[in-house]
């Protein structure tokens, strides 16, 4: 019996799946085996407890797969790619295929043909697939530069957003909704600890803003709506790609579009207001139902073998 083992690296955290030919056997959790985001022996120790812990939910070796698919941002950055294929040489058996994050949450939604992917969580991303099989992205440029639509961004924004209306004599329930997460008394402690080196996570924020917006706050809404255009304009600029890229082949194609990450699947004015946005340019877009789970991308790569898909 063959066995496929698929991890989906991130900076925080690695998800495990272990798995046949037809099913799923186990899936586990663990810390960043990320080399950019820990040390060597915090990453071992990491990697270490989740193959073990695997082996003990599922009975399995991990000398006994067939195939491993890692999925993990930063393939090209020799730190990170040296050490996952050292530590996979020493752990677990059979061939090894890495790839970048994009690339298996890409194929979790289109199982390696053309298509536009939008990612939120705590931060963003847009990649697209051509019919070509070429990889191409807008923004994930990182919370300084990018992250539109994501979790930083969201809650850094309301922050700005609730001092403006301030300046305008404006009044947003954003306010002492903010105070009471942080624990702060009075607008000089909010403005100190907002601006304090280094910044505290405005990703804890965006809950606030999610709900202030549904009990009809105006500064919350609107953030969520900017947002919202801000990352479906670099949807747009994607699917323009794509569709210059197959208009020799499929003169009318639209790329189908999917979403993943947490504020996709759970925020629904930043997900409804992108494809609103989008259907304004593309109003023969396809949005697939839900949101895709990366893993199953690299879990679909282990099966087939392949670390590049043609179209």
């Amino acid at each position: 019996m063959a066995f496929y083992l698929a991890l989906d690296v991130g900076g925080t955290k690695t998800e495990y799946v272990l798995a046949d030919d037809s099913r799923e056997l186990g899936r586990v959790r663990g810390g960043t085996i990320k080399r950019m985001r820990t040390d060597a022996q915090t990453a071992t120790q990491n990697l270490n407890k989740a193959l073990s812990e695997l082996t003990a939910l599922t009975g399995v070796s991990m000398k006994s797969i067939t195939r491993s698919c890692v999925g993990a941002a930063g393939v090209t950055v020799a730190l990170v790619t040296d050490w996952i294929r050292e530590a996979f040489a020493e752990r677990v058996g059979g061939s090894l295929i890495l790839v970048g994050d994009v690339e298996i949450a890409l194929d979790a939604a289109f199982f390696g043909g053309p298509g536009v992917l939008v990612m939120a969580g705590t931060g963003s991303n847009v990649a697209g697939r051509t019919v070509t099989g070429e990889l191409t992205t807008a923004g994930g440029w990182g919370p300084a530069l990018a992250d539109q639509g994501s979790g930083s961004r969201i809650g850094h924004q309301a922050l700005r957003d609730t001092f403006f209306a301030i300046d305008e004599d404006r009044i947003t329930t954003l306010l002492p909704a903010i105070l009471e997460l942080w624990q702060l008394h009075d607008l000089d402690s909010l403005i100190g600890y907002a601006n304090q080196i280094p910044a505290p996570d405005f990703t804890r924020l965006a809950p606030l803003v999610v709900k202030c917006a549904a009990e009809g706050d105006g500064v919350a809404q609107n953030v969520l709506h900017r947002e919202a255009e801000e990352l479906a304009h670099l949807a747009h600029l994607v699917i323009k790609r794509l569709m210059r890229n197959a208009s020799g082949q499929r003169p009318d194609w639209t790329p189908d579009l999917a979403f993943t990450g947490s504020i996709l699947e759970h925020v629904a004015p930043i997900r409804d207001g992108i494809v609103s946005a989008l259907r304004h340019n593309h109003p023969s877009l396809k949005v697939l139902p839900g949101t895709v789970d990366p893993i199953l991308g690299a879990l679909w790569r282990a099966r087939i073998g392949e670390s590049s898909v043609a179209n």
